[in-house]
């Protein structure tokens, strides 16, 4: 009798363990998605609309314009698929890559 006294005990005190994981186990998924979203909201997010507005800004180049590409400013002279011929002095132009280009005026 006494036996079965101490598996009825161990059976009641494991039972509250196993439901405490599970509870324990959702706290943490709930966790995880908050700092999910709370990286997206505050990085991908952000990160993602300025580069839908580079792109656009890329693509707004035209012939004539004044832009600033690694530092040199110059006006736009051609427009290749990757790259721009851009004047930076009387006579001077140089070919620069599309991704180097920080502004446009």
């Amino acid at each position: 009798m006494n036996d079965t006294a101490v598996v009825v005990d161990t059976v009641s005190q494991t039972a509250p363990a196993a439901a405490t994981q599970t509870v324990d186990m959702w706290g943490l998924l709930l966790y995880c998605v908050i700092i999910f979203a709370i990286i997206y909201f505050f990085m991908v997010r952000p990160n993602k609309k300025r580069m839908a507005e580079y792109q656009k800004m890329l693509d707004s180049i035209q012939v004539g314009n004044r832009v600033l590409a690694a530092g040199i400013y110059g006006t736009v002279k051609k427009i290749n698929e990757k790259t721009i011929e851009m004047e930076i002095a009387k006579g001077v132009v140089i070919e620069v890559n599309k991704g180097a280009i920080a502004n446009v005026e």
